[in-house]
């Protein structure tokens, strides 16, 4: 086996020229790597830290000058060969490019003779001068291109942020009619499962039939599952809107949990998940919101249960800190990867494969909206405080479990702040 020269990375869009440059430097003992974009390009050679670097002109996203000018900024760059590989040959080209930090300015067509001799010459020290004057004056013109690129760059992205904007208020009146248009026909099939209940026709007919108990228990499942998608619903729509007040008031910790814990007891039961309750010494009393702060810690423990296995643990524990509490809910479960852990706390954004879900939000990997989590984020930061996840990663067959914190102040003083003040109000310690 030949020993390989130099590395050699070349930065270019067009497949074809790709493959050309690649096989005739691999013929002659180079290791060649490639990147389609300028971005990929610099993150390429970051990490592999290439002898030489080939760059074409024209890139999808930054320009081969800005590639080279940005590269050269970077520690270890400012010996490294760059070389232009640019079909474009019209006046000043080649000294915006040289002006820019590259060594030298070759042209397409490619002369597959004569490259990997050009590629040792550059490798070997040699590279192209401009006079001073020259110099200047196409460096004057390069920044020129820079400032109007920038200018232009900006404008596309103000114009991007208004349409975001716009899609985004055009979400939150969606969410708002979907909620209320699914609430009316709703509560409609409510009150007639209730009447059918109360006027003894179906007991009356579940004796000759017995499966007609089981469909209205099927039913009125239904209807609560139905009723707590759309009250999700409603709530986020609220929070988006920034139109959340809290109703502070006097209530202790344990009540708190006591509400969320007793809304999945019968899910916990049914998939024997084990839930510790803490051992407090002596009674916590909060003033916030109880009712929504209860809706945040169902929805911690919704999800605890959700990505737990059958037969698990889900561990709640509190730590008295002063004027604050830290409430920590740690489970058993399959765990979360790093990159997922804060994303996890956006709206309507679920871990793992959604086709993979059931249709039971406390079955194993079960379904849901992927607003419980938001909700609780939401609720969390109203107050002032601060919520966050550890876990050592995601595995289904080591269990490495997750650890969700809450740090709230134990006095809420705010009752209707914009939740964008109250973001990152607590840092974590």
């Amino acid at each position: 086996m030949k020993d390989i020269k130099a590395t050699i990375l070349y930065i270019e869009d067009d497949p074809s020229s790709q493959r050309l440059v690649q096989r005739t430097l691999q013929f002659a003992d180079y290791r060649v790597l490639v990147a389609s974009r300028g971005i990929e390009g610099i993150d390429l050679a970051r990490g592999e830290r290439p002898d030489l670097i080939l760059m074409d002109i024209n890139l999808p996203d930054l320009s081969g000058r800005e590639v080279t000018t940005r590269l050269r900024a970077l520690p270890g760059f400012d010996e490294v060969p760059i070389v232009a590989l640019t079909a474009q040959s019209h006046t000043g080209e080649r000294e915006k490019a040289l002006v820019a930090g590259a060594n030298g300015y070759l042209t397409k067509p490619i002369d597959i003779d004569k490259l990997p001799a050009q590629v040792a010459g550059f490798l070997s020290g040699q590279f192209e001068t401009l006079t001073p004057e020259v110099a200047q004056e196409f460096g004057a013109v390069y920044h020129q291109e820079l400032v109007a690129r920038l200018e232009s760059k900006i404008r596309e992205l103000e114009q991007v942020n208004s349409d975001l904007r716009r899609l985004d208020r055009a979400k939150e009146k969606f969410i708002q009619l979907t909620a209320h248009e699914l609430r009316t026909p709703l509560t409609v099939i409510q009150g007639y499962e209730q009447l059918l209940r109360d006027s003894g026709a179906v007991d009356r007919i579940a004796e000759t039939y017995p499966d007609v108990a089981s469909i209205m228990q099927g039913l009125t499942q239904s209807i609560e599952r139905m009723g707590a998608v759309i009250s999700e619903l409603v709530m986020v729509s609220r929070f988006m809107a920034d139109r959340v007040e809290l109703s502070v008031g006097p209530i202790g910790l344990d009540e708190i949990l006591e509400k969320a814990i007793s809304q999945y007891a019968q899910a916990c039961r049914d998939r024997t998940i084990t839930v510790v309750r803490p051992c407090l010494e002596q009674r916590i009393t909060l003033r916030v919101d109880g009712a929504l702060l209860a809706m945040a810690v169902s929805g911690i423990l919704s999800n605890a249960i959700k990505y737990t296995p059958n037969g698990g643990t889900v561990t709640f524990m509190v730590q008295d800190m002063d004027d604050q509490i830290q409430l920590a809910v740690h489970d058993t479960g399959i765990g979360i990867d790093p990159e997922e852990q804060t994303r996890i706390f956006e709206r309507f954004y679920t871990a793992g494969d959604t086709q993979l879900h059931s249709t039971s939000k406390t079955a194993f990997r079960g379904g849901g909206l992927g607003v419980g989590l938001s909700i609780a984020r939401s609720v969390v930061e109203q107050h002032g405080g601060k919520i966050w996840v550890e876990s050592a990663g995601r595995d289904e067959e080591t269990l490495p479990g997750s650890t969700f914190f809450l740090r709230l102040p134990k006095v809420c003083t705010t009752t209707s702040a914009p939740l964008v003040k109250a973001k990152n109000a607590w840092i974590k310690q």
